[in-house]
């Protein structure tokens, strides 16, 4: 109890000392259940929808990979109407009716702007049936009654401002179809962002499937004590167990779906607890700061406790109790701020198009125990040696002033240990760029990370002692005696400097790697661009990557002032190669003028007779695996049509970023195998315009393209700049996550500098005493801790540059050949890093400042 009670005077006597270590347990906790909290919601809410909006049973065709069905046609796989007569006399059935409905639609308003979600959320067109009352209410209006009519979920007509007769205009594989606004319905549920129409039976038969008397579904609803289980039985007896229909009950639906939105979600949770895992990872080195400098300060009260009578066990248990008080009052403040960042999540994802109800805000049992139990245990283990340390504390340090650093110069063993590391660590990394395989680079690359993180972290305080001397003869040298106090100060203890800064350079290493990897990728892939590709102009769905309909592929053709058109798609198919062995590859269809679009490097035979009749080309990769040589022949098996025999003309080098292990045919050739209306709508389309008339086609083409809002018409210079917009938005969502790594980082200099202050109480008002002025003061700590930001961004800087070095030699196996260091970057970086250091520095310099002159030399510690 004696122990219990010293640790509870302790813990709140020095209150304003714990509270950004506990700032930093907060923000660590409150990341994770913040995640936790957001991703369970958002289940939550697919879960109730899905759910809501399943029938009893669903009968609906068998999938592509079951039955060859080609989706990317635009078609959605179909069963004829006569089926639900056949499932209407199914026991147990109270009612059967059909459901037409299409995702592969685009739905624009009179001024052709997309209708569609900017968050993924698919848009949805379909018939409108009862068993859409289970998850909507028509609130407005009424359901479509003709081909002039549609329907539109409320959510939408609130985004675009929608009203009742306005005209809309769906685009679909089938043709484009224009009707006006007759009702508006309401989910019932939250939609979390799409986009739904509903159009009557009969229209969306034709325009979304293309054919009469055909449902892509068959929604039944079961009779009063009818189980979805037994339903289920019955409806397949009525069917005779037909192998060509796929049968759920209402729960296997939903999970269905599930599955689907899950693995989306997994991602995201994982990624967010990464960064919090780096968050806490920093927050150690702040709490390990804060209880070294504390059981320094407290080194003659510890020496009294051990000259009455208190043992090393006391004492040591003595300071992990105050570490429990901390990581429980952190923990608990991290919850409660976990479930306010859910909700400001949530928001955010509301402000963008996904809508997230906090009515479905799920805080499961698990996630404060989680939140609680991670937050003790880190702040007890970051505890742990300064603890071990204030046990070894004798009875005579009672006779010495408090606040003696007892490791002012670090170990032999510990320098040692951190040179090992990080040298073990380099060769690792250096074996990453003279590895053959990205999967064998990769171990590599992950091992010299750690172990050079680790060995940094280790050999700190021999390089604070380096570096900081190096950075004040450029930096603190210029404000003369104050420069070298603050460099002395920064000196005085290189294990604390080191922890501090170690904080910093962990998050400025990732922000550094990245930086690296993203701006090597972005210049690959614009060498790549200008050296490979010949075409002017590329059409297609930059976003979502949705096939063009055959509409708009109509429309680019009929542009005048083109040399060639090219079209290119994808037909899955399995290939089998000469050796027996079946893969499922797929295969390119494109026009024999793609060669000149895209320009490929051919280690054998004639590319150009891969567009003959009959006849493909395949990659050196796959080529080399199976043993093939030019006029070999390979089996392919299209999976939305015939099996074809065809010859290998040529085998191009898989040494390119662009269609890299392609295998190409010509479209006419595929078009002989596969249906006409199973063959996919084309991915991408090429152009190349006449000599001279590049900015006629160019325009011309946006014209012809502008009535379908979601293709887009780049050049070259288009593509690149898309290419390095999309890369940048990934690393200011990376860069935003690492953010709080870095602000737990800041807090960790803020928390050092304050408990510095603290520790030379006595020796400030000394200088002080001597002449010192409060401006001079403060001037020294500020560059104190510029200095210790510096020192920290170096380190991380130069060790995420050697991160990215490495991590670029691996995209250089995947094509991607060029290294490019962002110094713009880095630098703005390294410069922020002192402004950080002057921010973290104004609340200690402030309060050292107006330290009474007398009272400080008075003061015991």
């Amino acid at each position: 109890m004696t122990v219990w009670k010293t640790s509870v005077r302790n813990f709140f006597a020095h209150k304003g000392r714990m509270a950004l270590s506990a700032v930093a347990v907060l923000l660590s906790v409150a990341f994770v259940c913040g995640t936790l909290i957001f991703t369970d919601t958002m289940n939550t809410t697919f879960d109730k929808l899905f759910t809501i909006s399943s029938p009893d049973v669903t009968v609906s065709p068998k999938t592509s990979d079951d039955q060859g069905e080609q989706p990317d046609n635009g078609k959605p796989a179909s069963l004829p109407a006569s089926v639900i007569q056949q499932v209407e006399k199914a026991d147990g059935v109270e009612r059967a009716e059909g459901s037409a409905f299409s995702m592969a639609v685009t739905v624009v308003n009179s001024d052709n702007k997309n209708m569609g979600s900017d968050t993924g959320a698919p848009t949805i067109a379909s018939n409108w049936t009862k068993n859409d009352l289970r998850s909507m209410e028509i609130t407005s209006g009424h359901a479509p009654r003709g081909p002039t009519e549609m329907m539109v979920d409320a959510d939408t007509a609130k985004k675009h401002k929608l009203k009742i007769g306005d005209e809309l205009r769906t685009i679909a594989a089938t043709g484009d179809l224009k009707a006006r606004i007759s009702g508006i319905a309401s989910f019932t549920a939250t939609n979390p962002g799409a986009t739904v129409v509903y159009l009557d039976t009969a229209t969306a038969q034709k325009h979304l499937l293309g054919a009469p008397g055909v449902f892509t579904q068959i929604l039944v609803t079961a009779g009063s004590g009818v189980s979805d289980a037994q339903l289920k039985k019955n409806v397949a007896a009525a069917l005779d167990g037909n192998a060509a229909y796929k049968l759920q009950t209402q729960q296997e639906a939903a999970d269905a779906n599930k599955d689907d939105m899950g693995a989306f979600l997994d991602v995201m949770k994982y990624a967010m607890l990464g960064f919090a895992g780096i968050a806490f990872l920093v927050g150690i080195f702040l709490i390990v700061n804060t209880f070294s400098m504390l059981v320094a300060q407290r080194t003659r009260e510890i020496g009294l406790m051990r000259a009455i009578g208190s043992s090393r066990k006391q004492v040591n248990r003595s300071v992990l109790l105050e570490a429990v008080l901390l990581g429980i009052v952190g923990s608990l403040l991290g919850v409660a701020a976990g479930v306010g960042l859910a909700v400001g999540l949530m928001k955010m994802m509301s402000a963008v198009g996904m809508t997230l109800s906090t009515e479905d805000l799920t805080v499961a049992w698990t996630t404060p125990a989680i939140g609680l139990v991670l937050g003790i245990v880190v702040t007890v283990l970051a505890a742990y040696i300064p603890a071990r340390r204030a046990g070894k504390v004798s009875p005579m340090a009672a006779l010495r002033d408090a606040g003696t650093p007892a490791d002012g110069r670090s170990g032999w063993i510990r320098a040692g240990i951190g040179l090992f590391l990080t040298a073990a660590g380099g060769a690792a990394l250096w074996a990453t760029t003279q590895a053959d395989k990205a999967t064998e680079g990769s171990m590599f690359l992950a091992l010299g990370v750690l172990l050079t993180l680790i060995g940094f972290i280790v050999i700190g305080p021999l390089l604070a002692g380096v570096v900081v001397r190096g950075l004040s003869v450029v930096v603190l040298r210029l404000f003369g005696p104050v420069g070298r106090l603050a460099e002395r100060n920064a000196l005085r203890n290189p294990r604390r400097t080191g922890a501090t800064g170690a904080a910093l350079m962990i998050g400025l290493a990732l922000v550094a790697c990245l930086s690296v990897v993203g701006s090597s990728m972005v210049a690959s892939a614009t060498e790549e661009l200008d050296k490979s590709v010949g075409a002017d102009f590329m059409v297609q769905d930059g976003s979502t990557g949705r096939p063009i309909v055959p509409q708009a592929a109509d429309a680019v053709r009929a542009v005048p002032g083109l040399e060639h058109m090219t079209d290119y798609t994808f037909v899955k198919a399995k290939i089998t190669a000469p050796n027996g062995k079946t893969e499922d590859e797929g295969i390119v269809a494109a026009d024999p003028t793609y060669q000149q679009d895209v320009r490929r490097t051919v280690v054998s035979g004639d590319l150009a007779k891969a567009y003959g009749k009959d006849a493909m080309s395949v990659g050196d990769g796959y080529a080399e695996r199976h043993g093939i040589k030019v006029g070999d022949t390979i089996t392919v098996a299209f999976k939305a049509g015939e099996t074809a025999k065809l010859k290998v003309a040529a085998i191009t080098s898989d040494d390119t970023n662009i269609d890299r292990g392609a295998m190409y045919t010509n479209l006419t050739t595929a078009s002989s195998y596969v249906p006409a209306d199973r063959m996919p709508q084309n991915v991408i389309m090429f152009a190349k315009a006449e000599e001279g008339k590049e900015k006629e086609a160019y325009a011309a083409l946006k014209s012809a393209i502008a009535e379908y809002p979601v293709y887009k018409v780049q050049n070259q210079a288009d593509f690149k700049e898309q290419l390095k917009d999309q890369i940048g938005q990934l690393l200011n969502i990376v860069y935003g996550l690492l953010a709080l790594a870095i602000i737990v980082a800041v807090l960790g200099v803020v928390n050092t500098l304050a408990l510095s202050v603290v520790e030379r109480t006595r020796e400030i008002g000394l200088m002080r005493a001597i002449g010192l002025s409060r401006r001079q003061l403060r001037r020294m700590i500020r560059l104190e801790s510029v200095v210790i930001a510096l020192f920290g961004a170096l380190l991380g800087l130069g060790l995420g540059m050697g991160w990215g070095t490495a991590a670029q030699k691996l995209l250089a196996l995947e094509g991607l050949e060029v290294l490019e260091i962002p110094w713009p970057t880095i630098l703005t970086v390294f410069a922020c890093s002192a402004l950080v250091g002057l921010f973290a520095a104004l609340v200690p310099a402030f309060r050292a400042g107006r330290m009474n002159v007398l009272n400080a030399i008075a003061t015991d510690g």
